[in-house]
């Protein structure tokens, strides 16, 4: 079955336009099946489409000799369009290829009748290969793991924010928020009912890909330190980052640590949250935060098991991954003075300020640090993300709840 993400009504506003569609993302995000939901749309709009998968050596092979052996692909599988047509082709992991970026610019300058859309497994693999003069032809998108409104519909469990949930509907979400935060939002672990066998394929995905893949993609000679570094990490979920303090206790250069970092922010298995910062001088905290998209591999490299229970930290991460799905990794800030008054994630977008705590119970939200931050900003209100006890002020919202 083809589940509709929420960003596939993005991507369709480009749909008909000239730009090369690039879907970033980590590995069984859903990219693939995104494509394939694409796809199967313009079939049924009676439009021309073709799919290439080049973890397939023989199309590989084709594309890396140039356009010409593409086109002529395309020409003997009854694909490439009549004079006024177009084609929709799909390229899934583009980064195989040896030049991706000449063989797109070539496609996109010189043949207006082929839609491409294309896939890599992540911004750090496409970047290495991307040149400048793709500059102004793409769209890019970024596909993380699922929402938890995407986890509710592949549960097949209706659920409208606009209408007022009753206490049974309220016990229903919170049943499933649950699920969600102990073990994260990858399609097929979502899909897994089995635990034992959602540990087996969440293993197989840090094994595969977080370990095996990124180290490979991120040229990592010392893998065993890199491993350890990753675990290390995923311990300090929603801490600060200290990249002397890592180094020391993964016995790498402070140059490596910085380097592993990025790595693994740009094949989207971390984010380091930055301070948000005014005028104000007792915010002097540079040190970023380090949070997981996934709360189920976060806990698999922390605790190497999943919980039966939600850890305070853990539902800390699952409230940055819908906040960073939903309003752009790129916005997500946290704010912290000389004092230590904190606040875990200030939104800015655009116009907008918005400080939000999350704490596991409600009654456990100070609200000193939030009174401090909006007398200084006047950021006009503020959300305590809560899951436990009673919400007993219009601040307090479950996680489905904030966006």
């Amino acid at each position: 079955m083809l589940y509709k993400r929420e960003i596939v009504d993005e991507i369709l506003k480009t749909i008909d336009l000239d730009e090369i569609i690039v879907l970033h993302g980590a590995r069984q995000v859903g990219k693939t099946s995104i494509m394939a939901w694409l796809e199967n749309h313009l079939s049924e709009s009676k439009k021309k489409c073709y799919y290439i998968d080049l973890e397939d050596s023989r199309y590989k092979k084709i594309l890396d000799a140039g356009t010409d052996g593409f086109i002529t692909l395309l020409k003997e599988e009854g694909r490439f369009p009549a004079h006024g047509d177009r084609v929709a082709v799909f390229i899934d992991e583009i980064q195989y290829l040896q030049n991706p970026s000449e063989f797109l610019k070539l496609v996109a300058d010189h043949h207006k009748n082929i839609k491409l859309i294309v896939s890599g497994s992540s911004s750090f693999g496409i970047k290495s290969k991307f040149k400048d003069s793709l500059a102004g032809r793409t769209f890019n998108f970024e596909i993380f793991n699922l929402s938890f409104l995407e986890y509710l519909e592949f549960k097949n469990y209706y659920y409208d924010p606009a209408v007022a949930a009753s206490e049974k509907k309220i016990s229903e979400l919170k049943s499933f928020y649950k699920e969600y935060v102990l073990f994260g939002g990858y399609p097929k672990i979502t899909l897994t009912d089995e635990i034992d066998l959602k540990e087996k394929r969440l293993w197989q995905i840090i094994d595969t890909y977080v370990k095996k893949d990124i180290a490979e993609i991120g040229g990592i000679g010392n893998v065993e330190s890199f491993n350890k570094l990753l675990e290390v990490l995923a311990a300090q979920g929603g801490q600060l980052v200290n990249t002397n303090e890592l180094a020391a206790t993964c016995k790498l250069a402070r140059a490596t640590v910085e380097k592993y970092l990025f790595i693994l922010e740009e094949t989207y298995i971390i984010k380091l949250v930055r301070p948000y910062s005014g005028n104000i001088r007792s915010e002097i905290s540079k040190m970023p935060k380090v949070f997981f998209y996934d709360t189920g591999i976060m806990q698999m490299l922390w605790l190497k098991s999943l919980q039966k229970e939600i850890i305070g930290n853990v539902f800390e991460t699952s409230v940055f991954a819908e906040l960073a799905k939903a309003r752009g990794r790129q916005n997500i800030y946290y704010w912290r003075t000389k004092d230590k008054k904190e606040i875990d994630f200030i939104v800015k977008d655009k116009n907008i300020i918005l400080p939000i705590e999350a704490k596991l119970n409600f009654s456990r939200a100070d609200l000193t640090p939030i009174n401090y931050f909006s007398e200084h900003y006047k950021p006009g209100k503020y959300i305590i993300a809560g899951f436990d006890g009673k919400k007993t002020q219009k601040e307090h919202r479950y996680p489905w709840e904030m966006i």
